[in-house]
C-alpha cells in the first residue's frame, strides 16, 4: 500500500516540475541575464500567500495520498478497529515507554469508534435459556427419589431404560471423582436425571468434572451446577459427555463458573453423536483465572448435535493468564452436521472491560490436534456441513461468528451486534452467508471461500469513524432493547422455521435472527 502513496506523491512532484519547464521543449526554462552587469536576473517573486497556498496544497495532497493508502491497506487486511485495539493491548506495545502512551491513545480511539458502551447489564429475554417455569412435569417411568450425591451415584449405576432419578430439594456439595452415568437408555425410553423444578437442587462442584456421561440416551434437566474451586484451573466441566453417550440431552439447566461448562469428545474410539443442548443458561460470575481453554460449549469430534435455545454469557478470562481467545461455543475436530441455532450469546454481559479476545460462536474454533480429530485429520476439515442460524450474538471483542477450516458451512439469519462480524478463514473453509444483520465486517481471509447474499452489513472503513448503521435499526441496542426503530426490508425466504423468538417465517422474512423481538420477551 506504500506504493499507492508513493505513486501519488510522485505524481504531485511531477506536476510541480512540469510547471517549471517549457511545454514545447520539456526543457527547463531559459535563465535570463542582464547583459550589462552579467548578473542573473531573478525570477519574478511570488507572493508569500501564493507560496503558502502551494505548500498547503502539497501537504493536503500528500496527506490525502497517505490517507488513501492507509484506507486501502485497512480494506485489504480486513481487520476491524476493535481487533487493532486488542493488538495494542499486548505487552509488546504496553511495556515500551516510547510506544506505551501512543498505543493507549490509539487503542482508546479505536475502541471508542467501534464498541458500544452499555450503561448497565442488559436485560436478557425470558423466552431463552433456563427457567423454573419450563421445568415440566415428572415424566412417566419408575421414579427414584435421591437426597444425596451418594444415592445419586448408586441410582445411576443401577438405572434401567425409562427410569426417572429425581434429586430432592437441597444443596449438594461435590468433590473428587465425577459421578458416572454409564447405563443404557433407549431413544424411546431415556434415563432421566432431574430436579422437580429448576433451583430446587443445587450442586456445588469442587472437582475437575461433576457429571460424566458414557452411556447412551441419558437426559438431564432442571439442575443447577456451580463451580466453587478456589483455583479456577481445577473446575473444568459441569457435564463431560464422552464415548458411547449417543443421544444425550441436556436441557433447562443453570451452569455457572466452569472453564468448559459442557465438554463433548471421543473416548476409547467411540463418539457421542446425536445429542442436544437445549434451553440452558451457561455463564461465569467472575473472570476465569486460568490459561485452560474457556469455552462454554466445547464439542470435539462428535456429529449431529443440536445446540439451541441457550443463553451463554460472560465467558471471560482473567487478565495476565494467556491461553488464547475465549468462546461462547464451538464445534470442531472433524464432526459433521452440527447445528447451532436460536441461542443468545453475550460475550460481555456483567463482566466488562477485561482485556482479551472473546469470540461468540465458531465452526472450527482454534483448531484441533490431529490425535483428537474424528478421522485423524484425513478429511483436512474441522467441520463439514455445520450450521449457525437464528442466533443473537452481542458485545464481543472479536468475531461474532468464526469459520475455521470448515467446509459447506451455512451462516443464516443471525444478528450480530457490537462484534467484529463474520470471518471465514483458510482455504479449507467454504460458507454460504445469507440474510444476516451484521454490526461488523463480513470477510474471507487466507483463501476462505465466501458466498454472501441478502446481508445487512456496514462499510468496513466506516467503522473507523464510528459509523454503525445497523445499530440504528433498534430502539436501544446497548441495553438489548431490540424493538425496531427502523425495520429492514424483508427478503425472500427459502425455508419455513421458527426464528429466535419462536415466530415462524413465511415466504418473506426480515434479515437477522428475529421478525419481532417482542416475542423473545415473553416471561421476562
Amino acid at each position: 500500500m506504500l506504493t499507492v502513496a508513493q505513486t501519488a506523491i510522485r505524481g504531485i512532484s511531477r506536476g510541480i516540475v512540469d510547471s517549471m519547464t517549457d511545454p514545447a521543449t520539456a526543457r527547463p526554462r531559459p535563465i535570463r541575464y542582464n547583459t550589462a552587469s552579467r548578473h542573473v536576473v531573478p525570477p519574478k517573486k511570488r507572493s508569500i500567500g501564493r507560496r503558502l497556498g502551494l505548500a498547503a496544497i502539497l501537504v493536503c495532497l500528500t496527506g490525502l495520498a497517505g490517507a488513501v493508502a492507509a484506507a486501502a491497506a485497512l480494506w485489504q487486511i480486513g481487520r476491524t478497529p476493535r481487533e487493532w485495539a486488542a493488538e495494542l493491548q499486548r505487552p509488546a506495545f504496553r511495556d515500551q515507554p516510547a510506544l506505551g502512551g501512543i498505543a493507549r491513545l490509539a487503542e482508546h480511539w479505536l475502541t471508542r469508534a467501534d464498541r458500544l458502551a452499555p450503561m448497565r447489564a442488559a436485560l436478557l429475554p425470558g423466552s431463552l435459556g433456563a427457567s423454573a417455569d419450563r421445568s415440566g412435569d415428572i415424566p412417566d417411568g419408575r421414579l427414584r427419589l435421591v437426597s444425596s450425591l451418594d444415592e445419586l451415584s448408586v441410582a445411576a449405576a443401577g438405572a434401567e431404560p425409562g427410569d426417572v432419578i429425581q434429586l430432592q430439594p437441597g444443596l449438594y456439595h461435590f468433590s473428587g471423582t465425577a459421578i458416572h452415568f454409564s447405563g443404557t437408555g433407549t431413544a424411546a425410553r431415556p434415563i432421566i436425571v432431574r430436579a422437580a423444578r429448576l433451583g430446587d437442587a443445587v450442586i456445588e462442584s469442587d472437582g475437575p468434572e461433576a457429571l460424566k456421561v458414557t452411556g447412551p440416551f441419558w437426559r438431564f434437566e432442571n439442575l443447577s451446577l456451580r463451580g466453587v474451586c478456589a483455583e479456577h484451573t481445577r473446575c473444568e466441566h459441569a457435564f463431560h459427555v464422552v464415548a458411547g453417550a449417543t443421544g444425550t440431552v441436556i436441557r433447562n439447566n443453570l451452569l455457572a463458573d466452569f472453564n468448559a461448562h459442557i465438554k463433548i469428545n471421543a473416548e476409547d474410539g467411540l463418539f457421542p453423536d446425536g445429542g442436544a443442548i437445549e434451553g440452558n443458561t451457561l455463564l461465569d460470575t467472575a473472570p476465569r483465572n486460568t490459561a485452560e481453554p474457556i469455552v462454554s460449549v466445547d464439542l470435539v469430534a462428535a456429529s449431529d448435535w443440536a445446540i439451541r435455545g441457550n443463553i451463554i454469557a460472560d465467558f471471560v478470562r482473567g487478565p495476565g493468564y494467556g491461553g488464547g481467545p475465549t468462546y461462547g461455543g464451538y464445534v470442531k475436530g472433524e464432526g459433521k452436521g452440527n447445528v447451532i441455532e436460536r441461542n443468545l450469546v453475550v460475550c460481555e454481559w456483567k463482566l466488562r472491560n477485561v482485556p482479551g479476545e472473546k469470540v461468540g460462536l465458531s465452526l472450527g474454533g482454534g483448531g484441533t490436534g490431529i490425535a483428537y480429530r474424528r478421522e485423524g485429520g484425513a478429511s483436512g476439515f474441522e467441520q463439514i456441513g455445520g450450521v449457525i442460524r437464528d442466533n443473537l450474538v452481542a458485545f464481543c471483542s472479536d468475531d461474532g461468528i468464526y469459520v475455521n477450516r470448515s467446509a459447506r458451512s451455512v451462516i443464516d439469519h443471525n444478528t450480530l451486534l457490537d462484534t467484529a462480524g463474520i470471518d471465514v478463514r483458510f482455504v479449507e473453509s467454504s460458507a454460504t452467508v445469507t440474510r444476516n444483520i451484521v454490526d461488523g465486517a463480513i470477510r474471507q481471509r487466507d483463501g476462505g471461500m465466501l458466498r454472501a447474499k441478502d446481508n445487512d452489513s456496514p462499510f468496513l472503513l466506516g467503522l473507523y469513524v464510528g459509523m454503525h448503521p445497523q445499530r440504528g435499526l433498534y430502539r436501544d441496542p446497548a441495553s438489548l432493547d431490540l424493538a425496531w426503530r427502523t425495520a429492514p426490508a424483508s427478503v425472500a425466504e427459502t425455508e419455513s422455521r421458527a426464528d429466535l423468538c419462536g415466530q415462524r417465517r413465511g415466504g418473506e422474512a426480515r434479515p437477522g435472527s428475529f421478525e419481532d423481538f417482542a416475542g423473545c420477551l415473553a416471561g421476562q
